[in-house]
C-alpha cells in the first residue's frame, strides 16, 4: 500500500491503464497542478465492471505505467486487488478507513463523468470525496450535459478556481479544459501496440 500521511491531499485516477499511455500521464500532471494535489494514485483495477473483455495481466499493466510516468508525485498501484474491492465507492470508503486524516480527490476523463450515472453507487461518491474531471477530446459537451453534472451543478466549483478542489467539502466537482493528447488505449490495442496475454 502507499504510504501518506494525514493532511495530504491524493488524487486517485483509477482504471484498466490498458494500457497506460502519454494520455494518462498528462491528465496526471494536469490534475497535480490544476487542483493542487501533493500526489496521485493511478489505481490499476483487477477489472472494469463495464467492460466484458477483462485487461492484461497486472504485472505488464504495473510495468507499463511505470515506463510511461516518471515523476516523485505519481505512485502506481494495485490498491483494488489489495483491498479485494471492485467498484469506486468501495474503494474509497475502505481507502478513507485505511488513511485517516488523507483527503482525496477522485479524478476522472470527461468521457467518464458523461456516463458516471451508469458507475455503482455514483451518487455515493460524488457526496464521499470532491471530483476533479479533466476534459477530452470530443467528450466536453456530453460530460457537461451528463446527469451527473446536471443533479451536481449547484456544488460546481467554476475551472477558474480549480485550486480551491483539494479542500472543498464533498459533494464538490470541476470542469477544467486542458490541452488533451489523443491518444486512447483501446486505439493502441487495436493497432497491436499493446497485446493483452
Amino acid at each position: 500500500m502507499p504510504f501518506a500521511t494525514k493532511g495530504q491531499v491524493i488524487g486517485l485516477l483509477g482504471g484498466s491503464f490498458d494500457p497506460a499511455h502519454e494520455g494518462h500521464a498528462h491528465i496526471t500532471r494536469e490534475a497535480l497542478k490544476r487542483f493542487g494535489l501533493d500526489r496521485v494514485w493511478w489505481l490499476l483495477s483487477p477489472g472494469n465492471p463495464l467492460k466484458e473483455r477483462g485487461p492484461a495481466p497486472m504485472q505488464a499493466r504495473i510495468e507499463r505505467a511505470l515506463s510511461v510516468i516518471d515523476d516523485r508525485r505519481v505512485e502506481i498501484t494495485d490498491i483494488e486487488a489489495q483491498l479485494g474491492t471492485r467498484y469506486t465507492a468501495e474503494t474509497l470508503s475502505a481507502l478513507r478507513q485505511t488513511y485517516p486524516g488523507v483527503r482525496f480527490v477522485w479524478l476522472m476523463g470527461a468521457d467518464n463523468l458523461a456516463q458516471f450515472h451508469l458507475w455503482q453507487d455514483w451518487q455515493q461518491i460524488m457526496q464521499t470525496v470532491p471530483v476533479g474531471v479533466l476534459a477530452r477530446p470530443g467528450q466536453r459537451i456530453s460530460a457537461r450535459m451528463s446527469r451527473a453534472a446536471r443533479l451536481y451543478a449547484p456544488y460546481r466549483i467554476a475551472g477558474r478556481n480549480s485550486q480551491l478542489l483539494a479542500h472543498a467539502a464533498a459533494p464538490a466537482w470541476c470542469f477544467v479544459n486542458v490541452p488533451m493528447v489523443d491518444v486512447s488505449s483501446t486505439a493502441l490495442r487495436a493497432a497491436g501496440g499493446w497485446r493483452s496475454a
